[in-house]
């Protein structure tokens, strides 16, 4: 046997022994999906009262960094043409301590239909406690794609009140500088957790008369009802 052959043949051997000894990178895959009679976000309709059907995938690592693509029919202003919406996120969700847990991510939100620019970005932070109460704080210097700043505050509770129902609720504060002005709202849900992965939800939503007056025919008292998987 010649010295280069034997040689090349140590070569392979090395390169497929690496892969045997290097560590594994571990991953997990997940998603959710849902058909709603309307998808409500922070207080206004997103398709002008009419049902919504929405999905998406989500790939988180080691350590607690994750990625996510989530998508939805939309219905705004029929001069913007949109009719989809896309939801890319990349963060990071673990525990701080026994009973508090945080979710720090970066959420693209981007309408691939529309003729106009309504693409844009935003950085959340969600402080939980024991997975029943809630502190969501939403910051974008180009809030709803206004060019001007928004800052979105939530706190929310959940109370499981059997095996598979729960109620939740929530109430929120947009403040939006493009309008000089922000709106309140709040939600009421129950949740029937009726056969995994498969739940039903009923919530009721309200807004003030300042997101009526800065969203017409969108904002106000409404119900969705939606029945929704994850996975």
């Amino acid at each position: 046997m010649s010295f280069s052959l034997l040689r090349r043949q140590r070569v392979l051997a090395a390169v497929l022994l690496v892969p045997a000894s290097a560590p594994a990178l571990a991953f997990t895959f997940g998603g959710n999906a849902a058909l709603t009679s309307d998808y409500v976000w922070r207080g206004t309709s997103q398709t002008q009262g009419d049902p919504a059907v929405q999905a998406g995938l989500r790939l988180a690592g080691d350590g607690g960094w994750y990625a996510s693509l989530w998508g939805s029919n939309v219905e705004f202003a029929p001069e913007t043409h949109a009719s989809s919406e896309f939801d890319a996120v990349v963060g990071w969700s673990g525990a701080l301590a026994a009973d508090w847990a945080l979710d720090v991510n970066l959420t693209h939100y981007r309408y691939p239909s529309t003729t106009l620019d309504l693409n844009w970005t935003e950085a959340n932070a969600t402080l939980t406690w024991r997975g029943i109460g809630w502190l969501q704080v939403a910051r974008s210097n180009d809030a709803l794609a206004s060019g001007d700043a928004g800052t979105y505050l939530q706190l929310g509770a959940r109370w499981p009140l059997a095996e598979t129902f729960r109620l939740e609720a929530a109430a929120g504060w947009y403040d939006l500088d493009a309008y000089d002005d922000g709106y309140a709202h709040g939600l009421l849900s129950a949740v029937w957790a009726f056969k995994a992965p498969f739940e039903l939800r009923l919530s009721a939503h309200a807004t003030d008369t300042a997101a009526k007056r800065l969203f017409p025919d969108l904002a106000g008292t409404r119900i969705e009802a939606a029945v929704q998987a994850t996975f």
